[in-house]
């Protein structure tokens, strides 16, 4: 059996929205990943959807595993558990995102972009 991770840091691109970081964010979306990883690796990568609240549409992030620790010390391998700290970091790339439903700029764009 695999030790337990005490924090496990995944990494999205830096291309996704305002939007799309508000939902990932959330204490649910990171409770939901302590529930789905179950063992990870550095290296490990997963897309995960993001409900766009609309017409069943959804967004596709692609996430990775950048750092598993055990009580602060960095490990290769490890268990993640509802009491596993997920946090998030930024890396360089876009998102793809297929719907236009709520944004003719589409997922990649900000409000602001938009203005």
């Amino acid at each position: 059996m695999e030790p337990t991770a005490t924090r496990v840091v995944l990494s999205y691109p830096e291309g996704l929205s305002d939007w799309g970081r508000d939902q990932v964010e959330t204490d649910r979306y990171r409770g939901y990943f302590a529930r789905v990883l179950d063992r990870v690796a550095v290296g490990d990568a997963r897309e995960e959807f993001v409900d766009v609240g609309c017409c069943g549409d959804s967004l596709d992030v692609p996430f990775r595993v950048e750092r598993v620790e055990i009580d602060g010390d960095p490990v290769d391998v490890a268990t993640v558990t509802d009491a596993t700290a997920i946090d998030y970091e930024t890396r360089s790339g876009d998102v793809d995102g297929g719907w236009r439903v709520q944004s003719a700029a589409g997922p990649s764009c900000s409000i602001s972009d938009r203005e």
